[in-house]
């Protein structure tokens, strides 16, 4: 029996990757003046980055319970097994929320086989461990094979990244006030990354060209093989950044590949425009 794959809008991959992939889509949800829309499903990444430019403070929250339960009981029912690979607790409570409905629903089917998977990772560090759990139930890999994937792939993928300004993710309440502060003085870019699901600044650079070079200094401090990896890169309203940026990564590493996918709705309601993230496995 396949392994079902489970997934929420926090990856940044694509709708038309749940379809073509059956991958199991739970959306996180974005409010914009008072109207509630479905992450990757009823609203699209640019929206919120109009609405932030016009003043608009965009809201989050995690992913519907009731979605959670009708999902894992229709599974439960149809005695599939599956592995739900998640945003991370860290930065959302939608994880633990998934745990807790599952043990609702492991109650009245005890033989219910669904693991979830705290990845500690965001954006396409998670995206870039589904396409390959994906990949692997595809060509029907054991469930247990899955999961050593996914675990590996979560302890060891890098998030490296920069953003215009960290006043909103301040605001979310995603890194401190003081940091957000002291970026915006001066034309000082951060780079921040993941520590343990959380984000965290690791230097500040004066200039957006400078930071790029840096990022790809980390990359070869920190990256194992990276001519044998598929680099992701993630990006808020700025492909043409994004394409320079793999053109420099390509020149440098020579990759077996470079995903490039837009920063969805409801982290880009946190990063802003202009965000450039990159990950790869360390």
């Amino acid at each position: 029996m396949t392994v079902k794959i489970l997934a929420d809008s926090a990856c940044d991959l694509p709708l038309s990757f749940y379809e073509e992939n059956n991958v199991v889509l739970f959306p996180l949800k974005v409010q914009i003046n008072d109207q509630d829309y479905e992450d990757v499903k009823t609203i699209d990444p640019k929206t919120v980055y109009n609405a932030i430019k016009s003043g608009v403070v965009p809201k989050t929250s995690q992913v519907s319970p009731l979605l959670f339960e009708e999902v894992f009981t229709e599974m439960a029912e149809k005695d599939e097994d599956g592995i739900y690979i998640a945003f991370s607790s860290g930065l959302s409570g939608t994880y633990s929320t998934a745990v807790m409905i599952l043990d609702q629903v492991k109650e009245k089917y005890p033989n219910f086989q669904l693991t979830i998977v705290d990845t500690k990772c965001a954006s396409l560090g998670i995206g870039l461990i589904v396409l390959e759990a994906a990949k692997l139930a595809r060509n029907n890999a054991s469930k247990e094979e899955i999961l050593a994937d996914v675990r590996y792939r979560s302890e060891h993928m890098e998030h490296i990244f920069t953003v215009e300004d960290l006043g909103y993710l301040a605001k979310g309440g995603r890194v401190s006030k003081a940091s957000a502060f002291l970026g915006g003085l001066l034309n000082i870019k951060p780079i921040l990354n993941m520590e343990d699901g959380k984000l965290v600044p690791i230097e500040k650079i004066r200039g957006q060209k400078k930071v790029f070079r840096r990022i790809i200094e980390i990359m070869k401090e920190r990256g194992s093989n990276l001519n044998e990896q598929i680099i992701g890169i993630s990006h808020a309203d700025s492909e043409a950044t994004a394409l320079e940026v793999k053109e420099m990564i390509v020149n440098e590493f020579h990759p077996k590949e470079v995903y490039i996918s837009s920063i969805g709705s409801a982290i880009g309601s946190h990063t802003g425009s202009g965000t450039i993230s990159i990950f790869f496995l360390k």
